[in-house]
């Protein structure tokens, strides 16, 4: 009789490890999932990160565009506004030209040849520059229009159509690092 109480106290003990072994099996197989979920989480957040990485680094190159774009511009305003004065000036320097030409007489005179003023570096630049500005559009000094200004115009407003490329893409960098690190 005292064995069969021993056995079956020790049936009801194996029949409690059994169900405790079940419910520690359960907790085991919950542990891996998340412990692969955990995994897969890093996974995707590491290569969020290089995502984001390689947006920063397109990020550098279009600032480091955009800053020499920018550069590009102010030197272009800088050049368009020597041109314009160049350009102002230069008519002048024409204009002067054909006073300081020698005109023929009828009848000889003994007077001492006129001095021509001293034509100065800046004048000869201004004057080198519009002849070149003629070339260059084709026209001749007769016609002369106010237009070769709009050349340099039209370079700068390509050199803004650039920059607000620049910036387009410079934003949507940004909005594919933000898009990354939040996704992450």
């Amino acid at each position: 009789m005292t064995g069969m109480i021993l056995d079956g106290v020790l049936m009801l003990l194996l029949v409690a490890a059994l169900g405790y072994g079940v419910r520690l099996e359960k907790k085991l197989s919950a542990l891996r999932a998340g412990q692969q979920a955990f995994a897969t989480a890093v996974t995707e957040l590491n290569a969020a990160a290089g995502r984001a990485e390689a947006a920063l680094g397109s990020l550098r190159a279009s600032g480091q565009e955009t800053d020499l774009l920018h550069d590009r511009i102010v030197k272009a305003r800088e050049v368009k506004a020597q041109l314009e004065a160049l350009i102002a000036r230069a008519p002048e320097t024409s204009r002067e030209a054909p006073r300081a030409a020698p005109q023929a007489s009828p009848k000889p005179v003994l007077v001492a040849a006129p001095v021509a003023a001293p034509v100065t570096a800046e004048d000869e630049r201004a004057r080198r520059m519009a002849a070149l500005a003629e070339r260059i559009q084709g026209l001749n000094p007769a016609a002369r229009a106010p237009t070769p200004v709009s050349a340099i115009l039209g370079a700068l407003t390509a050199g803004r159509a650039a920059n607000q490329a620049a910036k387009q893409s410079l934003n949507q960098t940004r909005r594919n690092l933000d898009e990354d690190l939040f996704a992450a």
